[in-house]
């Protein structure tokens, strides 16, 4: 069993279905996948910045060893007053995204957020599907979805081969390693990735786990074997212990890991089955652990995002996604449809500074879903003067 990219619900049970990419250029040792659009900035800039509008940047490649530099950002309102000082600002900073394969799923998201405030961009991508991610990239199919709020485009300095079921080479069975969606790639175990990013970068400031996978999702719980609700965990929880355990040595004082999770870990979900509800409950409880160990270690600040649905191509794989997209729209607070833009903000700034004395918490993004009781859309509450979104 493999860890893929997580969907919009969390969990991904087929592999990545890509359909777009982004133009490479190679660069000394180190590969940066990116270029910069022409045009004139976006008529409304809504960053995470929360601004108006930004100045454009640049990020320039040098010789070998390659650094990034990058033009200072002055933001301004649009009536040219001063910033007022909270803007997020992670130039400087360096994130390694664990499961983007698309440029349609939550890690996508977070990639492009962290990017918008001037982090360095790492990825790592399911091995499978790690040749039509590159291809898509340097073929230019995610051009339209890498163009950043300034104009300019998302860059991802390195790509790496990971496969987070497996923490180091002996783990990985005879059957796996002939397996031809394994050929050509080396070096993807867990242990492996944070060796590379070590010997490549020497550390990282931002870890983020964005993969699940549940090969029983669409099993009920009481049907699921035993190798089914094992593979979810495995895939879906412990993988996030893995990760920052390989990857604390060279996470600097001061960082964030930050994981995605779901609300069927502590509501009733039907439909969201094989184990993987349990899983996203222990990595919710991981996340406090952890918290506490990596916190009192190295001074390392770890979250979870419980996200609402979100249409992704992984999401689909459960069957149900629409459904629960409508249900969201029709219960929530808020009812607008939920964008990947704002769970990916909320990433930036549980990074960020600002968010420098939260650890240990599940931040809700779902437009406000996890605080109702009850369907307001049930018959029930037919007679009842429900308020409804005017705008």
């Amino acid at each position: 069993m493999t860890a893929v990219a997580a969907s919009g619900l969390q969990m991904a049970a087929v592999r990545p279905c890509l359909s777009s990419s982004c133009r490479a250029s190679m660069v000394g040792p180190r590969r940066t996948y990116g270029t910069r659009v022409k045009g004139a900035l976006w008529d409304k800039l809504a960053n995470i910045c929360h601004v108006s509008s930004l100045s454009s940047f640049q990020r320039v490649p040098v010789s070998s060893p390659v650094k990034t530099t990058r033009v200072a950002i002055r933001a301004m309102s649009s009536e040219s007053k001063p910033a007022s000082g909270l803007a997020i600002d992670l130039r400087g900073k360096r994130a390694f995204i664990a499961g983007v394969a698309d440029d349609n799923g939550y890690g996508w998201a977070i990639a492009k957020s962290l990017a918008a405030a001037g982090a360095e961009i790492l990825v790592g991508t399911w091995v499978p599907a790690l040749n039509i991610f590159e291809t898509s990239l340097r073929r230019g199919k995610f051009d339209e979805s890498r163009v950043l709020p300034d104009g300019s485009m998302l860059e991802i300095t390195k790509i790496y081969p990971l496969d987070a079921v497996f923490d180091n080479p002996e783990d990985v069975p005879e059957e796996i390693k002939a397996n031809k969606r394994y050929a050509g790639s080396s070096k993807w175990t867990v242990q492996e990735v944070a060796e590379s990013v070590k010997q490549d970068f020497g550390s990282i400031d931002i870890l983020v786990h964005s993969l699940a996978n549940g090969p029983e999702v669409t099993k009920p719980l009481l049907e699921t074997s035993r190798k089914g609700y094992l593979a979810a965990i495995s895939a879906s929880s412990y993988s996030y212990v893995s990760l920052l355990k390989h990857f604390i040595p060279i996470l600097n004082p001061g960082g964030s890991s930050i994981s995605l999770t779901y609300i069927a870990s502590e509501k009733i979900i039907p439909g969201y089955g094989g184990g993987m509800s349990s899983a996203k409950a222990a990595l919710e409880s991981d996340t406090r652990v952890l918290a506490f160990e990596a916190g009192r270690k190295r001074r390392i600040r770890v979250n979870t995002i419980s996200a609402g649905p979100l249409r992704s191509r992984a999401a689909k794989a459960i069957g149900f996604i629409d459904m629960m997209m409508d249900y969201s729209s029709a219960n929530a607070p808020l009812q607008k449809e939920l964008s990947a833009d704002e769970v990916g903000n909320a990433a930036t700034f549980l990074a960020s500074p600002l968010a420098s004395a939260i650890t240990g918490a599940v931040i809700y993004v779902d437009n406000g879903l996890n605080a109702m009781g009850v369907g307001v859309d049930s018959p029930i509450f037919a007679e009842l003067n429900i308020p409804k979104d005017s705008h």
